[in-house]
């Protein structure tokens, strides 16, 4: 390859790179007010486990544990049932979330 194949080689990259740039650019981003707005889904730790056919009761219950996963206890004590969210799970285990 000669020195002028090489130098057209690199100005034609250039061009494309300049050309996605701008492509990028004209994209609008996704409003973080949008994000923001969307209600928080918390699941049971049963409602967790059917979500993902994968995971067990118990198996939910290890992750909020080890908190791997964002919960929260409703009602008093450590007898009161545990909300694991819906987000943070999926997030977890790498799933995109199709709703």
């Amino acid at each position: 390859m000669t020195l002028l194949k090489k130098k057209e080689l690199i100005t034609q990259i250039a061009q494309l790179l300049e050309q996605l740039i701008e492509a990028e650019a004209t994209e609008p981003a996704p409003q973080q007010d949008q994000i923001e707005n969307q209600p928080l889904e918390m699941l049971t730790i049963k409602e967790c486990a059917a979500l993902v056919n994968v995971l067990s009761e118990h198996t939910v219950r290890q992750l909020v544990a080890k908190d791997k996963v964002a919960y929260v206890r409703a009602g008093s004590g450590v007898r009161g049932k545990i909300l694991a969210s819906k987000a943070s799970l999926l997030k977890y285990l790498g799933v995109v979330d199709q709703t």
